[in-house]
């Protein structure tokens, strides 16, 4: 298996794409072709999964995707990464009903109770691995809109080969979720505080990336979602919720709270490989880029003073990173044509346009894309209903999957992918059920802790002298 940017560069291997991020012609990694899966493949991996549990079955589908780590080193990181004890049951990602032909993906089991958990567990096992069996180390410069940084930060911990740099939006995320990351005090782990959105963050990281002196000099790596593993890993609970909801081994359909397109970008991966999908329905919140896209076939990014600041702040991003992996496959893989799109015309207009493009660019019909929009009030009401009917409390942005999923769900199961437990969003479960959500007891402390971050108030050049001044080891070191 070889990767590929989507602006051309390429090819290289799974782990060399694995420590690089973004590639240097500015695209994103994606695989030259998507392994595809019969009848009778799913069927083994259903079997796997019953029989061998989700860190066997994880496994198996990555090993799709890699070949040049061994298969038996690779099911010891899934094992490693996917325990009982970390996820609390050992389904790690298991799927009730919630009414009927709608059911919840529990995602948020994980160290950090969000669903970046799934992946990052798996990324940091990734990073610990290829770099003890190179003897380098690394710094990974992140953005986050609100759990991707404590995820990443949780999963890395522990890496002595590894520091982290996380940039994350002033004021922007929710009390909890600052607790969770900036009450971190680890010279390996430096939360950067930047005024603006999440856009601001993450146009910081690709600039950062866009250099490569700069790169090769303190080996900087990604752990958002531009990295193919972590996208990768995702994969996986795409099949595993298909198991456990189609017994009959039909079609379902998933809705997935979006704001980078990562998550159901992952969906779409799975489409591709076989899995029987009817559709992937993009959720959105007030920030709604892509359902305008879905709708009109026009993407129009927004500036950070246009990015609402609202109740499921996870998801108020404006440009979605992961969008260019998704319509390299709605060009039919036209390196040449999006490398034009996204790094011409996009960053000189802020739109592109499936009108009058010389390929069919239908997301819907080709591959099964439809979106919807949800507001606070509809949170709110979500919220409240599906506690008093299924007694069950979910938070903000998994009410938008929610309100959107009913919208949409037909005569195939529609499965919501959950985002987080509702203890990250205190204030409006207040609003929505009259009381603030339990914190379970692994969570006590989170918001005593005191708090480390450095701010940034200029631009590039001030995020690199922080890095050189407070980097613990410089690029290709070994230790």
């Amino acid at each position: 298996m070889r990767y590929l940017s989507t602006r051309g560069a390429g090819p290289m291997s799974f782990t060399d794409i694995l420590l690089e991020g973004l590639a240097p012609d500015g695209g994103l990694y994606v695989p030259e072709s998507y392994p595809q899966l019969s009848g009778d493949d799913l069927e083994a991996l259903r079997e796997i999964l019953i029989d061998e549990g989700y860190s066997r079955f994880a496994a198996e589908i990555l090993g799709l995707f890699i070949d040049d780590i061994p298969f038996h080193d690779l099911e010891t990181i899934t094992r490693r990464a996917y325990t009982k004890e970390k996820f609390g049951t050992h389904l790690i990602a298991p799927v009730h009903p919630l009414e009927p032909n709608l059911w919840l993906a529990h995602l948020s089991q994980g160290p950090t109770a969000a669903f970046k958990d799934m992946a990052m567990q798996v990324l940091g096992q990734l990073f610990d691995y290829e770099l003890g069996r190179r003897h380098q180390t690394m710094t990974i410069v992140g953005a986050t809109s609100g759990d991707t940084g404590s995820a990443a930060e949780y999963a890395l911990l522990d890496a002595e080969r590894v520091q982290v740099f996380m940039l994350s939006p002033l004021g922007r995320m929710s009390p909890f979720q600052r607790g969770q990351m900036y009450g971190i005090d680890n010279a390996r782990i430096i939360n950067i505080t930047v005024p603006g959105s999440f856009d601001d963050c993450q146009d910081l990281v690709k600039a950062i990336n866009a250099d490569q002196e700069f790169k090769a000099r303190f080996a900087i790596g990604a752990v958002n979602s531009i990295n193919w593993a972590r996208l990768v890993s995702q994969v996986v609970y795409y099949l595993s919720s298909w198991v456990q909801v189609s017994a009959d081994r039909g079609p379902v359909s998933f809705c997935v709270p979006s704001g980078n397109f990562g998550n159901i970008c992952a969906g779409h991966v799975a489409r591709m490989m076989g899995l029987p999908i009817s559709h992937l329905v993009c959720a959105t919140n007030e920030n709604n880029v892509l359902a305008e896209f879905f709708s009109t076939g026009v993407y129009r990014v927004r500036a950070s003073t246009e990015t609402f600041v609202t109740s499921s702040p996870s998801m108020d991003i404006s440009k979605a990173s992961n969008f260019e992996r998704f319509f390299f496959d709605l060009t039919g893989r036209d390196a040449q044509t999006v490398a034009h799109l996204f790094g011409q015309q996009l960053p000189a207009t802020g739109v592109i346009s499936t009108r009058d493009q010389p390929y069919d660019g239908d997301p819907a019909r080709l591959f099964g894309f439809q979106a919807g929009v949800s507001t606070h009030a509809n949170r709110v009401a979500t919220i409240a209903d599906v506690y008093k009917r299924d007694d069950y409390l979910i938070d903000p942005h998994t009410a938008d999957a929610v309100k959107v999923g009913r919208e949409h769900v037909g005569a195939e199961p529609m499965i919501i992918m959950e985002t987080a437990l509702p203890v990250k969003f205190g204030s409006i479960t207040q609003e929505a059920i009259g009381k603030v959500p339990p914190v379970p007891g692994r969570f006590a402390s989170v918001l005593e802790a005191e708090q480390h971050t450095v701010r940034l108030d200029g631009g590039i050049d001030e995020l690199k002298a922080i890095i050189e001044r407070q980097s613990i080891f410089e690029a290709a070191s070994s230790i």
